[in-house]
């Protein structure tokens, strides 16, 4: 398996505007590393990411792709506004500290779209969307709706990020949907830092079958 574990310094931990404790023990920062890797990986031309709060994964993808220099074009769809599980950011001033960030860090290649996943849908071509990290509302209605309403911009052996697939609090849906999509699709998953599932929905390549055969050996480095 011609997988790399890259040691990546992300430009987000100096970031002043970035919070240390969000990127660092946020619920997202076990798969930092990992998200850095598989865009490394896979050299997507097109990233998108549904639900971005501080960036703790949207900046771990343009790391990526500013230090591999591929062509890649990363998007991040979020109103910044909250939710029912986060509740609403008020005061926080969320989107104008991650919009300062990535203008001075990733300007050249990644734009912010403040609107809802809904209405974003329509920038994008079908087939056009070589990674999509869906991680918005998690209701089990709400991840549903985005999986389906998002399935037709996936290129072909496009791959889906889904995250919190292991967390079982009430109105917290998105292990349910998980255990359905995996149980159809290619996949393979990690149960640390709230879970991710890593998901092939219209095909996968010979060189991620390599990787779902050997996930096991990834699951072991990243969840150390």
């Amino acid at each position: 398996m011609n997988w790399n574990f890259y040691r990546p310094t992300f430009a987000a931990d100096s970031a002043p505007e970035i919070p240390t404790a969000v990127l660092v023990g946020g619920a997202w920062s076990g798969h930092r590393r990992f998200a850095y890797d598989i865009v490394r990986y896979a050299k997507p031309k097109t990233i998108v990411e549904l639900g971005t709060f501080y960036g703790t994964s949207f900046f771990s993808f343009c790391q990526a792709v500013q230090d591999a220099r591929i062509q890649t074009k990363c998007y991040a769809v979020d109103t910044w506004q909250g939710d029912v599980h986060t509740g609403p950011y008020g005061h926080l001033n969320i989107f104008q500290n991650v919009h300062s960030f990535n203008s001075r860090q990733f300007s050249a290649f990644s734009t912010l779209l403040r609107t809802t996943f809904d209405e974003a849908l329509a920038l994008f071509q079908d087939n056009s969307i070589d990674l999509l990290h869906i991680d918005g509302c998690h209701t089990y209605e709400a991840a549903l709706h985005d999986f389906t309403s998002w399935l037709p911009k996936l290129s072909p052996n496009g791959i889906i990020l889904f995250h919190d697939i292991v967390v079982k609090l009430p109105t917290f849906g998105v292990h349910v949907l998980w255990e359905q999509l995996s149980a159809v699709y290619p996949h393979f998953q990690f149960a640390h830092s709230n879970g991710l599932g890593v998901l092939f929905p219209k095909g996968c390549t010979e060189s991620f079958k390599e990787v779902i055969d050997n996930q096991n050996l990834l699951v072991r480095h990243y969840s150390r």
